[in-house]
């Protein structure tokens, strides 16, 4: 009976140990309408993200993973109420400081720009190769209001603004 619970149990935790996918239900931070899903899969190629997204304003938006699994709204510097700030920065585990971009050598949460239809939906699958579903999970997938040039100037992190959409990854 020891055997088979040990073999049980051993069957279980290789199962979660190979689970290879992630997943985020993304919500408006506005009103917490479900705006959609995104799927992280390691793959040869890397990071495959699979965006399915709608009812977003039509345009480009900046895109990232961020440091914290939360989507709640708090304080800035100056006291005001930010939608989605408890998700932190961007995603920066070699602490680089820098936003270059998803091919560039900075952050490892700037994802590509998310470009959003005239009907506000959003179909995209990309691989980002510096990143694994293991780094991702237990962190928060954020869509700005604004595009994203990848610099910190003029603006910082690019000049995506607010924070309009928000999931966290499990």
């Amino acid at each position: 009976m020891k055997k088979i619970l040990l073999i049980l149990f051993l069957l279980i935790v290789g199962c979660y140990l190979l689970d290879d996918n992630a997943k985020s239900t993304v919500f408006l931070t506005q009103d917490g309408t479900k705006v959609g899903n995104i799927v992280f899969k390691d793959t040869a190629q890397g990071l495959m993200v699979r965006v399915h997204l709608k009812n977003l304003p039509k345009g480009e938006h900046g895109f990232h993973i961020h440091e914290n699994p939360s989507c709640e709204a708090a304080a800035d510097e100056k006291g005001v109420m930010q939608p989605a700030l408890k998700a932190g920065g961007h995603y920066d585990p070699d602490k680089t400081k820098q936003h270059l971009g998803p091919e560039g050598s900075g952050h490892k949460g700037d994802l590509p720009l998310l470009m959003v239809s005239e009907n506000g939906d959003v179909q995209i699958e990309f691989y980002t190769p510096r990143l694994t579903v293991k780094e991702v999970r237990d962190r928060s997938i954020v869509v700005h209001e604004k595009g994203d040039n990848y610099e910190d100037t003029p603006m910082p992190l690019g000049g995506g603004g607010k924070r309009i959409a928000c999931g966290v990854i499990k």
